[in-house]
């Protein structure tokens, strides 16, 4: 009788181990599963479509906006403020690009934008990646070289030598997450510089601006990212997004 008992005694435990080491392993699973979910880069641009974008205060996509050898492509008009948005909105992310600038040509990358009938351009609530010819245009000689390619626009420049020039492509990564309070910008290949964010510091940086006084201007920490109308032209392509 004792021994029976023991037998069964080690059967039960051997059966609740293995029903544990599968309920472990599915544990395991549904956490690989989330985590691969939330670092799913997604095709903001493959060369092919504007699906994922829209103009800047309107439900279609801007006529100045087209697709040359698989990079969209802005060639200006007779009227301005024909900036483009991502029609979903995104808070922390990784952001993938590459963009090329004719000569003399200035544009921008944002993010944070919030499209309102309160704000009549892109520019006044999202932040900016600089887009420019720094040899031709004239922002790149002043502020400080807070207004050369790829600075965090009237705010932080690059180290010089990490952008390549008009006609060429640059490739930026644009890292943003509002719960760890850090931006970083890379150039090439290379990382740039970081940033805060959000909070004291982030404010602190904006009000030594031009848009200290701008009531929206990097306010809002999920919105929109849009590329602007600088009334030159440039081209961007390999746009890709992965939401933290």
């Amino acid at each position: 009788m004792k021994k029976t008992f023991y037998i069964a005694a080690v059967a039960i435990f051997a059966l609740s181990c293995k029903e544990k080491e599968v309920t472990t392993t599915q544990e395991v699973e549904e956490v690989e599963t989330v985590t691969q979910a939330s670092t799913t880069e997604i095709v903001l641009f493959d060369g092919s479509s504007f699906d994922a974008w829209k103009g800047y205060g309107t439900d279609g996509m801007h006529d100045n906006w087209t697709i040359e050898d698989g990079a969209m492509a802005f060639t200006p008009g007779e009227e301005g403020g024909k900036n483009i948005i991502t029609k979903n909105t995104y808070k922390n992310f990784e952001l993938n690009l590459e963009w090329k600038v004719s000569e003399g040509g200035n544009s921008g990358i944002f993010w944070g934008v919030k499209e309102s009938p309160d704000f009549k351009e892109a520019y006044e609530t999202g932040p900016e990646i600089q887009v420019l010819d720094d040899e031709r245009h004239p922002d790149a000689k002043v502020a400080n070289g807070t207004h050369k390619a790829g600075s965090l626009y009237d705010m932080i420049k690059p180290a010089d030598g990490m952008i390549n020039p008009a006609g060429e492509w640059n490739k930026v990564t644009l890292y943003i997450n509002h719960d760890s309070n850090l931006g970083k910008v890379s150039l090439n290949g290379k990382e740039a510089y970081t940033f805060p964010v959000n909070g004291e510091e982030w404010d602190a940086m904006v009000a030594k601006t031009k848009f200290a006084d701008w009531k929206g201007f990097g306010k809002y920490q999920e919105g929109h990212i849009g590329l602007q109308d600088h009334g030159d032209k440039v081209w961007y392509r390999n746009i890709t997004i992965k939401e933290l």
